[in-house]
């Protein structure tokens, strides 16, 4: 018997994800209702409209996402499907400046642009440097008796990574780590001037530090993304500024939320765990991504009425992409509530299914999973739970924001 959704139900509302995910009401609505209208109050979410629909469906989510640009738009509304209360359209306008939030050839244009900085040579370049950033993250955390793991073990490789990438000097990684963490909980009661500010200083910063590279270049990548190559493109630094943002959230938040939650699931399936420090294998980084789904959903804009999944939506209506419900779509997945790091194939849309907006970062993303996975393996192999992790109050990232451990350090 299926779950009954009640009316009302909102599945971007971030007191609901703060508490769990709604997989019974993905499930239903995947059996039932594959894509659905979801009726809401006009400005809750920042929109004005008075509802909007939700894709459950494996298949759905890909065609949306392969058509972005064409019938469907990412900048219209921007990909975020939940803004808070009261946030004027002006903060959303602004938005359509970040790579995640453009169409067409602007958002061709920046990503041949961005593209420079994670060619696969450039990120297998990172993999020894960041080896050895993951075995000292790991070790330190041990050395110091730490008990928060999202602190201590996941949030360091994706901000020493980003430092890394950039150039920005190591001392300076929490500053980016405390101005995501603001910006994304916007949600949070009396957050949403909070955010704003953080989000100002951290363009300020990415801004200041572009405005640098132009008047002295050096052998990093801002160098190369700020100044021209033989085309001529390259990025302002207003562009970068906007750059260095998404790379602060889809860089660093979504890793180190992918990390916790992977590292949760192995101690919960502890036979899984057992599996991974005797072999290694190569499929668990997708099964980690799949599970965890740290975005779990974005949105697009219908540009004419279109039709998807057998439902026309309306030219201007807002339809949400939802990974979270994609990734356990028992018609891809065999037995999807079963954490297992030998699936394969694994086809999950955590990078955003296929399209013009795949995750650009995505190689890099596994690598890091890799390292720090390894790492852990090694230096804490008995790494036990304290209790339940702390979930995030957002209506579209799967968040956790604290986890009690103990780590039980090998000793030397």
């Amino acid at each position: 018997m299926g779950v009954t959704i009640p009316a009302g139900f909102d599945f971007t509302d971030p007191e609901l994800f703060e508490k769990r995910l709604p997989h019974d009401e993905w499930r239903e609505l995947r059996r039932s209702e594959p894509i659905r209208r979801v009726d809401k109050e006009p400005g809750i979410d920042g929109f004005d409209d008075d509802h909007y629909w939700l894709a459950t469906k494996h298949a759905d989510v890909k065609e949306i996402s392969r058509v972005t640009g064409e019938t469907f738009s990412a900048g219209e509304n921007t990909m975020i499907p939940r803004f808070a209360q009261g946030t004027d359209r002006s903060v959303i306008e602004a938005q359509r400046e970040m790579l995640v939030n453009e169409d067409g050839e602007i958002h061709k244009k920046h990503r041949r642009i961005i593209s420079r900085g994670f060619t696969p040579r450039g990120v297998a370049g990172m993999r020894d440097e960041l080896a050895e950033r993951a075995r000292k993250i790991v070790t330190a955390a041990a050395e110091s008796n730490a008990d928060e793991f999202v602190t201590a073990v996941a949030s360091e490789l994706p901000l020493q990574a980003i430092a890394e990438l950039l150039g920005v000097p190591q001392e300076d990684r929490h500053k980016i780590f405390e101005w995501s963490n603001t910006m994304t909980s916007y949600d949070v009661p009396g957050g949403l001037d909070k955010a704003a500010e953080a989000s100002m200083q951290l363009i300020m910063y990415a801004n200041a530090m572009a405005e640098a590279r132009v008047a002295e270049p050096r052998e990093d990548i801002v160098s190369k993304l700020v100044h021209a190559d033989i085309d001529g493109e390259h990025l302002s630094p207003e562009e970068f500024g906007w750059f260095v943002t998404l790379l602060a959230v889809a860089g660093n938040e979504t890793t180190r939320n992918a990390t916790t939650h992977g590292m949760v699931a192995m101690l919960d399936n502890p036979e899984q765990w057992e599996l991974f420090k005797r072999e290694r294998p190569e499929t668990t980084y997708d099964e980690i991504l799949r599970w965890a789904s740290p975005i779990t959903q974005f949105q697009r804009t219908a540009m004419e009425d279109v039709e998807i999944g057998g439902v026309t939506i309306p030219k201007g209506d807002r339809v949400l992409l939802c990974y979270g419900s994609a990734n356990f779509d028992e018609d891809v997945f065999d037995d999807p509530f079963t954490f297992d790091i030998l699936r394969d194939p694994n086809p999950h849309v955590t990078f955003g299914g296929q399209g013009p907006h795949y995750c650009i970062g995505a190689n890099l993303a596994k690598m890091q999973l890799e390292l720090i996975f390894n790492a852990i393996a090694d230096h804490l192999p008995d790494l036990t739970a304290l209790g339940d992790p702390k979930r995030l109050r957002s209506g579209w990232l799967n968040g956790l924001t604290e986890w009690k451990v103990d780590l039980c350090p090998v000793r030397a």
